[in-house]
């Protein structure tokens, strides 16, 4: 049976020792340094983990399409910063920071193409659905993405849209990471599907979690300045449920509207859009959504045809995942 100690040396290696064409510089570079700044590699780890619930070793040919999860990912997270100017990931200047934002784009793309070779290189067993799962799953996130920046200029967002556009932008590529797994190891079409579901719905957790830590996470944990949704006025889940519960809207529209050019800007804004939260119990109701998605992610476990020691790893993963928002 793998074990969480050995996927956890198995990711840290495969990360330790990735590799990028060297020149140009300037084009790669910028790979490395994502790669390098670290995180928590739940993509490639998730994928392990399914494919340890059918294996009893890890095998080579999971390497190199577990790490293409965590590549594309990486690739989303550069272009990402520079659609909403984000100074730091991590608790590090951003690419384009570093850099500048054409050093970005291209360095971004590049490491999509760089997944796409990773992606190649899984078994010819499940070649096919495997790299039809990752390039739909690629269309997906940058549908999400698109959702995404359009409710920047909506004033009012319902749920059930965002909750559609986090599926697409966040959760969709947990998902794939499960499936992944478990269709290079082997396992059932049933299996496979149960396992998605799972990620889809640990994955739209995750997000509603990332949305409240944005709120009231510490920025040394975080890895980027807190209140940056508010800021740049990003309709979170916090937001919506703000708008749907706020006793007095147009208050709460006109402190998101407030200024927020220099850092005494910001603080005001933060604090007085955090204040509507306090005031209506957002952070309560957060919370509660983010344990009702998890139960959801936990009970699709319940088809797997998966001896019950070797599914306690997903409940840990879980545990893992969404702990710091408890």
């Amino acid at each position: 049976m793998i074990t969480d100690a050995a996927i956890d040396i198995a990711v840290k290696k495969l990360f330790d020792e990735i590799e990028f064409t060297k020149e140009p510089a300037g084009l790669y570079d910028p790979l490395r340094y994502m790669i390098a700044i670290g995180g928590k590699r739940i993509r490639p780890r998730l994928c392990m983990i399914a494919y340890a619930l059918f294996k009893d070793e890890l095998g080579d040919e999971l390497l190199q399409p577990a790490s293409a999860l965590e590549v594309f990912h990486s690739f989303t997270l550069i272009h990402d910063d520079i659609m909403d100017r984000s100074p730091l990931r991590r608790g590090v200047p951003t690419v384009w920071k570093k850099w500048n934002s054409d050093t970005a784009i291209l360095s971004g793309d590049v490491m999509l193409i760089d997944a796409y070779r990773r992606i190649a290189m899984a078994p010819a067993s499940c070649h096919a659905e495997v790299l039809g799962l990752f390039t739909k799953t690629a269309a997906e996130v940058c549908d999400g993405q698109q959702f995404d920046m359009d409710f920047e200029n909506e004033a009012q967002v319902p749920m059930a849209d965002y909750m559609k556009m986090i599926g697409l932008k966040t959760a969709v590529l947990i998902a794939c990471a499960a499936k992944m797994g478990a269709l290079i190891a082997g396992a059932s079409q049933k299996d496979a599907d149960a396992l998605y579901e799972y990620g889809y719905q640990l994955g739209l957790a995750f997000q509603v979690a990332d949305d409240y830590l944005d709120a009231y996470g510490d920025e040394k944990v975080f890895g980027k300045p807190i209140g940056g949704d508010i800021v740049n006025d990003k309709k979170s889940w916090m937001v919506i449920r703000a708008l749907e519960k706020a006793s007095d809207r147009q208050a709460l529209l006109e402190k998101m509207a407030m200024p927020s050019e220099t850092e005494e800007q910001r603080k005001a804004k933060i604090d007085a859009v955090k204040a509507v939260y306090d005031a209506e119990g957002v952070a309560e109701d957060a919370k509660s959504e983010i344990a009702r998605l998890t139960g959801l992610a936990l009970a699709a476990l319940e088809r797997l045809d998966v001896p019950s020691e070797r599914i306690q790893m997903l409940h840990r993963f879980a545990d893992s995942l969404i702990g710091r928002a408890k």
